[in-house]
């Protein structure tokens, strides 16, 4: 009978230890690295910054200067009047010059050109 209760005894210690080992160790090991990264996630001081950091970096704003209402003639009258009689003028380049080389440009030019005969390719004996 006592051989019966060993067995019946290790059998028991051992299905407690193996349920007890992989019930524990995974836990455990959950636990210690969780418990490790929450300590040093608490632990964790970020360097303290100087009050003065911005020096240098950010310059002072300052107001742009307010611009200045347009003046009006005194005598806008005789101005518009002026202006009215005045003859309107071309720009200066509206005739281009015509270079030496080049000859007419233009309509007539392409025209002329399509209207040539082109020239004939010789033969080559």
């Amino acid at each position: 009978m006592s051989s019966a209760i060993l067995r019946q005894a290790s059998a028991v210690a051992r299905a407690a230890s193996r349920s007890c080992a992989f019930s524990t160790s995974a836990v455990a090991r959950k636990d210690l690295v969780q418990e490790l990264y929450l300590k040093e996630l608490k632990s964790y001081k970020p360097p303290p910054q100087p009050q003065d950091a911005h020096v240098g970096v950010v310059k002072n704003f300052q107001h742009p200067p307010a611009p200045q209402p347009p003046t009006l003639p005194t005598d806008l009258a005789s101005e518009l009047s002026a202006y009215d009689a005045a003859e309107p003028t071309l720009a200066a380049s509206a005739k281009p010059a015509e270079s030496e080389e080049s000859g007419p440009t233009g309509a007539e030019s392409f025209l002329a050109f399509l209207e040539a005969d082109e020239p004939k390719a010789e033969a080559h004996h």
